[in-house]
């Protein structure tokens, strides 16, 4: 072989390299951001939505040959660290899709950075944006008229004609007493009261205090977490004896552990994966409800205990099937085609299986839960069991 041939087959091989190195290049791995709140008054629900989001990577964590890299912050439960976060996974990291996060109100100011940057965001607390301003987000916690009227069927089945309210005094607050006013009416049931706390509080006792005077015959709070528990301990230190109702934000180990026997007996409604082992096989969200757990305890060393950590699994779930549809659209991730290409795949997702729901969502609403999605269970001696 010549000196020039030599050189000729060597320039052939760079040029291949370089082909083959810009083509690696291009089909870029898939970004993921995820805020949740590891600290602060809401790290009750962010710690399981963070051990969440890591059963999902050990589920699966490829997407047409894809990797899938998970780039995850921590907000401390304030809103302004969490539009800062987002605005930094998007703009930094050049992720093309959000999931998060823990309350809320900080998923409402991540709901304004993805709608300013055109992100999709997958929110797993329960936020809601109607029209353009949440063009950009879905919801995956049942919508808190799905679930409250479940609550009030079982109120008017045990004869309540009086509840009184105590929530939080933010979004998911309102949100749980809109939809108790509008749907107790209806049952013959008087709503008598509309109290309110701070998730930061440490006492309700001024609120209680009204509420037993009113004697109604049942409570019902929009609260979560730990805080969740501060209306039941009040409740139980002036020996109020009616029925107690809660909502599917309770379903946490903390509540159960700081509430003790004053939530002993209480109804809530949840999502099905909440009481996986007790379903009838016929229930579509069984089987992967159970995988599930199976990946939960691979990944964190224990079995799941709350219905937040699933709200995270099932996020992870729909944008793999979203991004699988974007792909074939061509966008390559990190682009603002892509970016959109994932928007719209993920609000005309359709019968898409999780371990809350069948989630079927549409470009014009941001929730994507049916009846399916709701069951109601009693705490028994601190275990969930399903009420038939």
């Amino acid at each position: 072989m010549t000196v020039m041939t030599r050189i000729r087959a060597l320039a052939g091989l760079a040029v291949a390299a370089g082909a083959l190195a810009v083509s690696n290049a291009w089909a870029a791995d898939l970004k993921v951001g995820f805020i949740t709140s590891l600290s602060g008054p809401v790290s009750s629900l962010g710690i399981p939505y963070d051990k969440g989001i890591k059963a999902a990577q050990a589920y699966k964590s490829e997407v047409g040959g894809r990797k899938v890299q998970l780039i995850a912050l921590d907000d401390a439960s304030d809103p302004s660290t969490a539009a800062r976060n987002a605005r930094k996974l998007i703009e930094e990291d050049k992720v093309d899709v959000i999931i998060g996060t823990a309350g809320a109100p900080g998923s409402l100011a991540i709901a304004g950075v993805a709608r300013e940057t055109r992100t999709p965001l997958i929110s797993i607390a329960n936020a809601d944006l109607p029209g353009e301003e949440g063009a950009w987000m879905v919801t995956l916690p049942q919508p808190a008229p799905l679930m409250m009227g479940a609550m009030v069927e079982k109120m008017k089945q045990a004869g309540v004609k009086s509840v009184a309210y105590i929530g939080y005094s933010d979004a998911w607050g309102d949100l749980v007493y809109d939809a108790l006013n509008k749907a107790a009416p209806a049952a013959g049931i008087k709503v008598v009261s509309n109290e309110r706390y701070a998730r930061s509080d440490s006492s309700v006792a001024g609120q209680v205090l009204k509420i037993v005077a009113l004697r109604p015959d049942a409570v019902i709070t929009g609260a979560s977490g730990t805080p969740g528990a501060l209306p039941y301990l009040a409740l139980t230190e002036r020996g109020y004896k009616g029925k107690i109702y809660g909502m599917h934000s309770l379903i946490n180990p903390d509540f159960i552990r700081v509430g003790g026997p004053s939530v002993d007996g209480l109804l809530a409604p949840t999502g099905p994966v909440v009481v996986a082992e007790q379903l009838p096989d016929t229930n579509p969200m069984k089987k992967i409800a159970l995988d599930f757990r199976a990946a939960f305890q691979k990944a964190n060393g224990a079995p799941p205990t709350d219905t937040f950590s699933a709200y995270s699994f099932d996020a992870w779930l729909i944008y793999l099937d979203a991004a699988q549809r974007a792909l074939a659209t061509k966008a390559e991730p990190g682009t603002p085609q892509f970016r959109l290409a994932l928007r719209d795949a993920i609000v005309s997702t359709k019968e898409l299986v999780g371990t809350h729901s069948v989630y079927n969502f549409k470009p014009d609403n941001r929730y994507g839960s049916d009846d399916r999605s709701r069951v109601v269970v009693r705490l028994d001696k601190g275990q969930w069991k399903l009420v038939p």
